[in-house]
């Protein structure tokens, strides 16, 4: 059973994306520093791409009907056209021209013969075609990559390689796109330094920030450090009201449990923040809350790194796409046997790190990575994804079919 003062990770997922928006403005960009951004608004075709026909292979362009008609015909070859240089002139039926791929079709033809399907005759500057033809063969029609009038790329698309490159094969040498969302990350704890420092007896390197700020980067959005804040709820305060002066979103790791050093849901108070939700049913990731200020939006995150890791990657990481202009996609979950037995609790969700690789049999299994904590962060470097155990099951035998998440980094 589910506490009642928790809520399941799609619940509290849904629930964070029901009343978010873009919150950012718009402005231009150059096509060639665009990588990585959102586009602020579609992208819509202005003409044909290609503009005309034009050849698919290295052969010689003839009228397919009359080539039907008269298929032992000598054609006579009365110019040539490549790529950059077309053939200018109407070809009449029974004439054939030497093209090359790319060039634009001439005038009359509508088929390419592939020139290892022609018997060519120097001599008399001829040739015969063994083979039939049907219109448009080998032959790339006009807008076949882009026609006018379509959408391109959809607005609020982060742009990757290929957008990159259908936007200038589009003609287009800068794009709208959205300003980027600012992150402000703070870490919470006695117990943690800065890297550079010596830690004492007790304490250890901060490995939040900066795991969270190469997550956030990653993503596409601009990061602001602040400062580690000890275990005192002024001190928390004042850093949050900072953060806010600057940043959209402000995220923070620690102190986001209910014991008496934890400090969050006071500050979120004092802060006059709306509680969109506080405790999940699942693990590792329970102490999270999120707090709402008008349209910024505050992430506790748990302290411990494989939770904090978690909790970005399943509920904060979407809620910021749609602040950020783009649109939350539905998490990428595919079934996939699990090779290994656990036993957990009914009543939450669970998610251990995986590796998937081939058994005896060859079929693709999941296999535990690394040590089972929360607070293990060599669990994460090397895993392929999370397996996800539903909030009613008691655990995984061995051969079941569950959920794996693929983690972005272990795809192509």
């Amino acid at each position: 059973m589910i506490h009642k003062s928790t809520l399941t990770p799609e619940t509290a997922r849904t629930r964070l994306l029901q009343n978010i928006e873009r919150i950012v403005g718009i402005e231009s960009c150059a096509l060639k520093t665009a990588a990585g951004r959102r586009l602020g608004a579609a992208l819509v075709a202005t003409a044909n791409l290609p503009a005309t026909a034009n050849a698919a292979v290295d052969g010689y362009a003839v009228h397919a009907d009359f080539l039907a008609a008269h298929p032992a015909h000598a054609f006579t070859v009365v110019g040539r056209a490549s790529a950059g240089h077309p053939f200018s002139g109407i070809t009449a039926r029974g004439k054939a021209v030497r093209i090359f791929t790319g060039a634009i079709m001439p005038d009359g033809p509508d088929a390419v013969a592939m020139q290892e399907q022609c018997r060519v005759n120097k001599t008399d500057g001829t040739i015969q075609i063994d083979t039939k033809l049907k219109p448009g063969t080998n032959s790339r029609p006009a807008g076949e990559n882009i026609r006018i009038g379509e959408t391109i790329i959809a607005s609020g698309t982060k742009l990757g390689p290929a957008d990159i490159g259908i936007a200038a094969a589009a003609g287009h040498a800068a794009v709208s796109v959205c300003q980027r969302l600012v992150v402000g990350l703070v870490s919470m704890g006695d117990e943690i330094v800065e890297l550079g420092t010596d830690p004492a007896f007790g304490q250890s390197f901060d490995s939040n920030r900066p795991m969270l700020r190469a997550l956030v980067t990653a993503d596409g959005h601009e990061v602001r450090d602040f400062q580690i804040v000890p275990d005192d709820a002024d001190a928390l305060l004042a850093v949050y009201r900072e953060a806010f002066a600057s940043c959209d979103v402000v995220i923070s790791s620690g102190g986001a449990s209910d014991g008496d050093e934890d400090h969050t849901q006071k500050a979120l108070r004092a802060l006059g923040a709306e509680l969109v939700f506080w405790r999940l049913a699942m693990k590792p990731g329970r102490p999270m809350a999120v707090g709402s200020l008008g349209k910024k939006r505050l992430f506790c995150l748990p302290g411990n790194p494989v939770a904090a890791y978690v909790c970005y990657r399943l509920l904060a990481a979407p809620a910021l796409t749609v602040m950020a202009g783009g649109k939350a996609n539905a998490i990428l979950r595919i079934p996939v046997r699990a090779d290994f037995d656990h036993k957990k609790l009914p009543g939450r969700a669970e998610y251990l790190r995986v590796r998937l690789q081939a058994d005896a049999t060859g079929e693709t299994v999941m296999r535990l990575h690394g040590r089972r904590g929360a607070g293990v962060l060599s669990s994460l470097t090397g895993a392929d994804g999370l397996i996800e155990i539903p909030v009613e099951n008691a655990g995984v035998s061995k051969g079941d079919y569950l959920s794996f998440i693929p983690f972005r980094e272990a795809g192509l």
